[in-house]
Parts: C-alpha cells; sequence; structure tokens
C-alpha cells in the first residue's frame, strides 16, 4: 500500500501553535473529514478527493494544503527540548528561530536534531544537521538521493547558515556526486561562518523513552504526551485541545515521527483541570511501552493487525521490549528506518501475482539495536507471519544480553574520569531524570536513606512522574 491519495499539511519541524492547529481542524472538518493522521516527518496527512476539492477548501482558510509529494516538511527534536536530555546550548528557542528562516519549501529531506535524545531520527533525511558541543555549530551527515553511500560535510554549520546552506545545496544537488565536490561549490557560493571539525560526531547510546502521560517539567510546570493506538486522531476531540491550550496559555503543541503528540509548558494549577478534561472523554494516558514503540506505514491496516498480532505474543509470553522500536516496512531494501528491528514485508512473486499467497517478511536489526549506527543486521529472511514472534523474542532477548555488557564497559570508563574525581552510581528515571540515591533514600515513598536501589520493592515508582522502577537506568554520578 502507498500513501499517494494523502494529502499533507506540513507543520515545520511538527511545531504548530493551538490557534494554528484549530484552523487546521476546521478547514478538515470542511472537507468532511472527521479524523487525521500524524507523518513520520512530522506532518498531518488525510484523504482528498482530487487536487480541485483541496484548492475549494483551502481559498476559504488560512491553511495550505500540500499535493505534492516532491516538496518535503523538515523534521526537527523540538519536541524532546526541556524534557529529555538535551545538548547544554541547544535551547527550544534555538529550533524554532532556524524553522522560521526557512522561506522556500525543500525537496530533500531536512534533519535538524540533538544527538542527546532518541525520540527524533538523527539519519532519516538526506540533509541531517546534528548539534555539536560547540555554541550554535552542527556537523551535517549528507546522503544525496543519487549517493550510494552518506558522508559528513568537512566544516561545522553555523546555526543561521543552516538555510541558505541547505538552499544552495538543493541547487547543486543533482551537479555532484561527492562531498568534496559540493563542498567547492558552497565555499565558493556563499560567505559562511563555519568551523573546523576537532573530532568525529560521537553520539551516546540512549534508550528509546517513554513519552506518554503527564510528566513534571521543571520545578513548577508539565508536559503531556498523548498516543492514539490506529493513529486516526480525532477533529473534535483535537478542536477542544486546542481549546484548552488557548485558554490556558499553552503555546506549542508538538508531533513526534511516532505518530503522537506531546504539549510542554502546562503550567501546575492548570494540571488538575487538564485531568479533568482527559478523564471525561476517557482518554488513556497510560498505553504500554509493548505497543507505543512501533513505527508503521500510515493508514496500512494489514501492517496495524501484524503489529497487534506481534503485540499480542510478546505481552502473552511476559517479554519486555523496553528501549527496543520496532519498524513496519513496504519498502524491501530502503534501508531508511529509525527503529531497532525492522520487519520488512515481501513483494509477492510476480509468477504468482493474479494468485492471493501468504505474504513473507525479512527481519533486520541495527548493529547493537542502535538506529544511530546506520548499520543493518539481518536474521531472517522469507519468513512466515507464524515464526515473527519468536524471532522478535529472540532479539529482544538478545538486545538486553549486550545491553547489561554495554552497561558495565560504559560504567567502568565512567568512573575512570580524566580530573580524577570520584564518582559513584545512582539510578536516575529515564522519564523525568529524578535521581534515586541510596544515600538519601526516598522520604516521600517511605525509603530510608541507606537502601539499596535492588532492595527498592517491585512497585516502587518515581515520586516525581509515577514511572515504574524498571525505567530507572544507573547513571555515574561525579563527586568533586
Amino acid at each position: 500500500m502507498t500513501n499517494d491519495n494523502l494529502h499533507r499539511i506540513m507543520l515545520k519541524g511538527g511545531v504548530t501553535s493551538p490557534g494554528e492547529l484549530k484552523d487546521c481542524i476546521a478547514m478538515l472538518e470542511a472537507a468532511g473529514l472527521k479524523e487525521v493522521h500524524f507523518g513520520s516527518r512530522q506532518d498531518l496527512l488525510f484523504p482528498l478527493n482530487s487536487t480541485e476539492d483541496c484548492k475549494e477548501i483551502t481559498s476559504k482558510f488560512n491553511v495550505k494544503i500540500e499535493a505534492n509529494r516532491g516538496y518535503q516538511n523538515i523534521v526537527c527534536s523540538y519536541v524532546s527540548a526541556d524534557i529529555f536530555d538535551m545538548t547544554h546550548w541547544l535551547k527550544g528557542s534555538t529550533y524554532l528561530y532556524i524553522l522560521e528562516g526557512f522561506d522556500f519549501k525543500p525537496q530533500l529531506k531536512i534533519n535538524i536534531t540533538d544527538p542527546k535524545q532518541r525520540l527524533v531520527p538523527l539519519f532519516s533525511g538526506n540533509l541531517n544537521f546534528i548539534a555539536s558541543e560547540y555554541e550554535d555549530y552542527w556537523y551535517l551527515h549528507i546522503k544525496l538521493p543519487h549517493w550510494k553511500d552518506s558522508e559528513y560535510y568537512p566544516v561545522l554549520i553555523y546555526s543561521w547558515d543552516i538555510v541558505k546552506v541547505s538552499k544552495a545545496i538543493e541547487e547543486f544537488e543533482e551537479e555532484v556526486d561527492n562531498v568534496e565536490e559540493l563542498s567547492f561549490y558552497i565555499h565558493k557560493q556563499l560567505d559562511t561562518n563555519s568551523r573546523t571539525i576537532d573530532k568525529p560526531l560521537e553520539i551516546p547510546y540512549i534508550k528509546f523513552p517513554y513519552y506518554e502521560g503527564m510528566n513534571r517539567m521543571g520545578l513548577d510546570q508539565y508536559w503531556l504526551g498523548l498516543y492514539w493506538r490506529n493513529n486516526k486522531y480525532d477533529l473534535h476531540f483535537l478542536r477542544e485541545l486546542c481549546g484548552f491550550c488557548l485558554n490556558n496559555s499553552i503555546g506549542k503543541i508538538c508531533i513526534t515521527p511516532w505518530k503522537s503528540f506531546i504539549i510542554k509548558g502546562i503550567k501546575k494549577e492548570s494540571r488538575p483541570e487538564l485531568e479533568r478534561f482527559l478523564g471525561q472523554r476517557g482518554i488513556n494516558i497510560r498505553h504500554s511501552q509493548l505497543e507505543m514503540n512501533w513505527h508503521l506505514p500510515v493508514d496500512d491496516e494489514e501492517a496495524m493487525e501484524l503489529k497487534k498480532f506481534l503485540v499480542r505474543s510478546f505481552d502473552q509470553n511476559d517479554i519486555s521490549t523496553y528501549g527496543l522500536t520496532f519498524g513496519i516496512s513496504n519498502d524491501v531494501g530502503k534501508r531508511s528506518h529509525f527503529a531497532s528491528v525492522i520487519i520488512e514485508k515481501n513483494a509477492p512473486p510476480s509468477i504468482v501475482k493474479d494468485f492471493e499467497v501468504r505474504p513473507t517478511y525479512n527481519v533486520l536489526h541495527f548493529e547493537n539495536f542502535d538506529p544511530n549506527s546506520l548499520k543493518y543486521q539481518a536474521l531472517a529472511q522469507d519468513v512466515d507471519k507464524i515464526e515473527l514472534p519468536g524471532l522478535l523474542m529472540e532479539l529482544s532477548k538478545k538486545y538486553f544480553e549486550q545491553l547489561g555488557f554495554a552497561t558495565k564497559i560504559s560504567a567502568t570508563l565512567e568512573n575512570k574520569n580524566e580530573k580524577g574525581k570520584e564518582a559513584r552510581t545512582v539510578h536516575q528515571c529515564s522519564e523525568c531524570l529524578t535521581i534515586f540515591d541510596e544515600s538519601y533514600g526516598d522520604e516521600k515513598s517511605g525509603v530510608p536513606a541507606g537502601t539499596s536501589f535492588e532492595d527498592l520493592p517491585s512497585d516502587y515508582m518515581c515520586p516525581v512522574c509515577e514511572a515504574p522502577k524498571s525505567n530507572f537506568v544507573s547513571v555515574s554520578l561525579e563527586i568533586a
């Protein structure tokens, strides 16, 4: 199945305001629609009968519908800023300034991301700007459509040069075959404030976060993540939610590439009203991560049924997939996915195209189960659907085996820090970053000082966001 019949509203970086989203919803409802899909490039997707319908509807609203599949939405990790770990200088406002500067519709896929988050893919674009440790400078990872291999641009790109560099690359795209030629053209045409690369990009391994529910953000604010199993978001509910945000001075709504959305900056005093708002409408905000860590083609019922079958198998066998992500794809060999494990559906053999045959699948995973490694490893090819649960459970166990080994190595290296400072191991909630230190215990939860993390009861929860004990990870805390 393809999604060529779906029109789009391009929300740059997946960032919109409640007012803007409410206008989009009003237009979609005027077109007779009752629901909308979220796309993997953080855009809105929906069916319209014809381009003429599109023109007639847009003439009445200040919303642009994009029917041309050649244009691409810009992806960015603004959605992760201020709620997950982040590069020290990269604030939410930085993304917004950069996105505002795009005065053209890109035909190349552009990603603008923080390497210290896992919610938004770093390398799923043609031009991938990835934040460096130097303030306002970015690595540029390039994979143009006609290039066989990806390459890094030879210098760091200044934040305020991202737009003009992207535009220039689009102009030269078909004329260059490698990064040396490309950088020559760019240097010749543009005056940029670049910086020398003194070390290659280092991307830490980060587990996939639980991104749903009400979570603390700073001292007196919260963020809310909402997820729909079928990626069919009810327009009436979204319109009412936009109204709530406008009434409570909430400025931004962010769409994630996992077909969910996040609202940040909810004031402490607004939380009870928001919880009542969601409860009255029967909104579930605590789905199992077994089903939230999947990336599926939009509006593909067969892929959705396969996901349900596999999630059911995990649940029945009590299998943990925390930190793992899965993708289902109809594009065999495309290799542009950003999930840890990929299930590819093979096309039926052409010789039997007039007969219905059972589909077969390939199972692949990234090296060390890290999508940022960009290295695929094949586990099985041309297997039947009934074989998939066993193969994925095998991969899940393999993931946790290598994860434990990697964690031990990481802890050893961290404790031997260069400055000779002492370090001790504490446990940190991967959702809200709250620290559990056995030296202090958790007085609020009735845990006395000196209690080891291992001795905490199995039903222990984070005192801030109520994440389960299994969501805590060991980290090294440096002591001056």
